[in-house]
Formats: C-alpha cells, sequence, structure tokens
C-alpha cells in the first residue's frame, strides 16, 4: 500500500495553490473561484457515479481519484481542511447514521 494519502493530496493543491507556475491547473482552477472549483466538482461526481454503474473497475477508480482532487481543491477553496472533515466524520462514528441525521439541525 502506499503512503499517499488524502493529507498528502491535500499539502500538493496548497503548494499548487500557493505557486506562481502559469501551468498549474490547480492554480489557475482556484483562481476562477468556488462556483468553477464547485461546477467541476459536479461534474466529477457524476461522472464517478456512471463509473460506478456502466464502468470497469479501473474506471471506477479513475473517476474516484478525479473527484477526490476536485473535493479537496473546494475545500481548499473554502477553507476547510481534511483534519476539518475528518473531525466531523470521527463525531459522527458513535452513532448509527440513522440515528446522526435524525439528529442533525433540519433546515
Amino acid at each position: 500500500m502506499s503512503d499517499f494519502t488524502l493529507s498528502t493530496l491535500e499539502t500538493i493543491i496548497a503548494t499548487r495553490a500557493a505557486s506562481d507556475d502559469d501551468k498549474s491547473y490547480t492554480r489557475k482552477l482556484l483562481g476562477r473561484g468556488m462556483p468553477v472549483c464547485a461546477k467541476k466538482l459536479g461534474e466529477e461526481a457524476v461522472e464517478t457515479a456512471l463509473a460506478a454503474v456502466v464502468g470497469s473497475r479501473e474506471e471506477l477508480a479513475a473517476e474516484s481519484a478525479d473527484l477526490l482532487y476536485h473535493l479537496l481543491v473546494v475545500l481548499k477553496a473554502g477553507g476547510v481542511s481534511v483534519d476539518d472533515v475528518m473531525t466531523v466524520l470521527a463525531g459522527r462514528t458513535g452513532q448509527t447514521g440513522l440515528e446522526e441525521k435524525a439528529s442533525r439541525p433540519k433546515d
């Protein structure tokens, strides 16, 4: 198993976001703002869902990698860290998923 983690990817995204490299896709994407980052995340989510239904195992893995990358870009744009997300997830593990969902504030 690789030592590459979501935290590793988060660090790479942060480094590229702060760079002055005009060829950095990450820098350009973040420079275009949250709406563009979020739209790309949505596109990748749809592609991942389609790969899950009609794609191969390899296609699902590749689309999932794209989805995770774009999720971390959106998190970066929103000022949310992987640790922030993991803290929320850790707080949910003491109860069943249905109990946790029922305990959320209603909008």
